[in-house]
């Protein structure tokens, strides 16, 4: 069995990509170990502590994944495959919660930035907080180490896997978001 580092947690637009990167090279059967950081995936893939390692590169509104640029330049890989995921991003919160109780929001640097639009017009005065990933943030908020009124951007399918619910669906920017992903394995 095929082991692939995903850069993110459960629910991750990264694990999303980790099953498309596994159907485009015939990856069967795989497992996935959810390793949070492009730093981390890069580290194991080196290590060949996995397989292959699925992180993004880049999106068409937030730009450049530094965190990955930077992960790059201090590790060794081979890339399999690039391409592209189609992004939707959406504002989650504890279930019974209103817009108007939401006192932060909390996400992925990226996400916060694929938004930016919809967060000016409708929470101009919430604090953004910084995460180190969207499905993080969702289960964060779940397992209550968030505060009951933050809200968080995420995929759809966090409101599933962690009990929330979607009060604002594709909140982001552009409307074909798409995010460059790699696929990628060590040095032969």
């Amino acid at each position: 069995m095929s082991l692939i580092g995903v850069m993110g947690g459960k629910g991750s637009f990264s694990e999303e990509a980790a099953h498309i990167f596994a159907s485009n090279n015939g990856i069967e059967p795989y497992d996935l170990e959810y390793l949070i950081s492009s730093e981390e995936v890069l580290a194991t893939v080196e290590k060949k502590s996995v397989e292959f390692g699925v992180f993004a590169m880049e999106n068409a509104k937030g730009g450049v994944v530094i965190e990955s640029i930077n992960a790059l330049a201090g590790h060794k890989c081979e890339i399999v495959e690039m391409f592209y995921v189609p992004i939707s991003q959406n504002l989650l919160v504890k279930p019974g919660t209103l817009m108007g109780n939401i006192t932060e929001i909390h996400s992925h640097p990226q996400a916060l930035r694929q938004c930016k639009d919809f967060l000016a017009e409708h929470f101009w005065t919430r604090p953004l907080v910084e995460a180190d990933d969207t499905a993080e943030s969702a289960r964060r908020l779940t397992d209550g180490k968030l505060p009951d009124s933050v809200a968080v951007i995420a995929a759809k399918s966090c409101a599933e896997i962690y009990g929330l619910e979607i009060i604002q669906e594709d909140i982001q920017d552009l409307k074909n978001n798409l995010t460059l992903f790699l696929g990628i394995t060590s040095i032969k």
